[in-house]
């Protein structure tokens, strides 16, 4: 899958130094002029469904268990690439330098009905909830989040990703 940027969520970030690895993938759902996104209830930010890929899962896998868990939505079908973003941090472990994240951002379709979430902890403190929201308004809502002291650590991920999109509809 084609790189689209590389993020450094901070100064100063060894690259090269001893790395621990996490593999994301992200779902990219159209309806009409509209994205199925996760909305923050408690911060205001949106981003798009996804998570964690799991020890042995595929990343079609992972996409369908990040929808039912985030959304309560079903995963059809996955159509097609969009890209992919590298992210990088310090790591909290002491016995590594860097943290590096790639997320794979994956158009699909889902079923039209929702379940119920499940959401971890920090999900339902961050009140997400699914919503189908316009690209501006979520790029708008997004950018007002940049001028804030508490800023998401997906928020400039997501931005980029918004704009994208609606530079290459």
């Amino acid at each position: 899958m084609q790189i689209l940027t590389e993020i450094h969520r901070a100064e100063g970030i060894n690259t090269h130094g001893k790395t621990v690895h996490r593999t994301a993938v992200r779902a990219v759902i159209l309806r009409g002029p509209e994205l199925l996104m996760v909305y923050s209830s408690n911060v205001g930010d949106y981003k798009f469904p996804g998570g964690g890929v799991d020890i042995g899962e595929t990343h079609q896998q992972a996409l369908a268990r990040e929808l039912l868990e985030e959304c309560g939505a079903s995963l059809l079908s996955v159509d097609g690439e969009l890209g992919a973003i590298i992210e990088y941090n310090f790591a909290k472990e002491k016995e590594y330098d860097v943290f590096k994240m790639t997320s794979y951002y994956y158009f699909c379709q889902i079923r039209e009905e929702f379940g119920s979430q499940k959401l971890d902890g920090y999900e339902k403190e961050l009140g997400f909830q699914p919503l189908w929201i316009s690209i501006d308004a979520a790029i708008l809502a997004n950018r007002s989040r940049l001028d804030t002291d508490e800023i998401p650590q997906w928020l400039r991920r997501e931005i980029f990703i918004l704009e994208h999109l609606k530079h290459s509809m």
